[in-house]
């Protein structure tokens, strides 16, 4: 197993356990107690998990926080990004695009076109992009007022009845491994709308590298295009160029840029 590899099912079953020893941890990977305590050091200094006598546990900084707060979190990376990402789809496309921070950023943008469609599953994403004049639907289901998202069968069930040209995305972390997110019920609709969609876009700033989440998306292999706001470090770039990914670096946006 490669050390990345290694490192990311650490965090994840850290966060599925909660706390877990060196020993069950080698015992787990199949790797020696040294191998893991020189790990957890170093996923202890990525604030990705706390390590504590004989073990680690999870970290309170583990996460993405409250909707809110991450909506005023580098805004003038995320409306770089959503300015550079929205040139890249042709009139008449159709997106499915997931609940974000950014992807709000791109509906922004959105409701400067008005000549794509799109299928979303939040409320203020929905309403941006139909301001622009784009054809839009909206899919229901269990409401989360905090994102004001849709989640649940409900949502899956009608994305079911869509063949959608891009799926947009934002996501709770990039490793070289692949695509993670936080929440469970976020998780299965961005991995419905990567099974609808013939290209996926991830819509990600830097802090986004490097970082695990419990639930996997898909691999990098299956993560046709990266819009971010600066270049991926060295060994997530070969990553990504290895999985046939192409990167696009936003410049930065221009400070007159609006964002609701």
């Amino acid at each position: 197993m490669r050390a990345a590899e290694r490192r990311d099912r650490i965090v994840g079953l850290v966060a599925e356990h909660q706390r877990m020893t060196v020993e069950a941890l080698a015992h787990r990977l199949g790797a020696s107690q040294e191998t893991i305590r020189r790990d957890l050091t170093e996923l202890d200094a990525k604030h990705l998990l706390r390590k504590v006598h004989g073990g680690a546990m999870v970290s309170g900084s583990v996460g993405e926080g409250a909707f809110q707060r991450r909506m005023v979190e580098n805004l003038p990376g995320k409306r770089a990004i959503a300015a550079a990402a929205i040139p890249l789809f042709q009139p008449g496309e159709a997106l499915c695009i997931d609940t974000g921070s950014t992807t709000l950023a791109f509906a922004a943008e959105l409701a400067r076109r008005g000549d794509l469609t799109i299928i979303t599953n939040a409320a203020g994403i929905a309403q941006q992009a139909a301001q622009g004049g784009n054809r839009t639907f909206l899919l229901g289901g269990e409401h989360r007022a905090n994102a004001g998202e849709n989640v649940g069968p409900l949502v899956l069930q009608q994305l079911a009845g869509f063949s959608p040209d891009h799926a947009v995305l934002t996501v709770g972390g990039i490793t070289e491994t692949g695509l993670h997110d936080f929440d469970l019920e976020e998780a299965m609709i961005a991995r419905a709308m990567i099974e609808r969609c013939r290209s996926v876009t991830v819509l990600a700033d830097a802090a986004k590298f490097g970082r695990v989440a419990l639930f996997p998306l898909c691999a990098l292999a299956g993560l046709h295009r990266l819009v971010t706001d600066v270049p991926p470090p060295p060994s997530m770039a070969a990553a990504l160029k290895a999985a046939g990914t192409e990167v696009v670096v936003a410049p930065p946006a221009p400070l007159s840029t609006e964002f609701d």
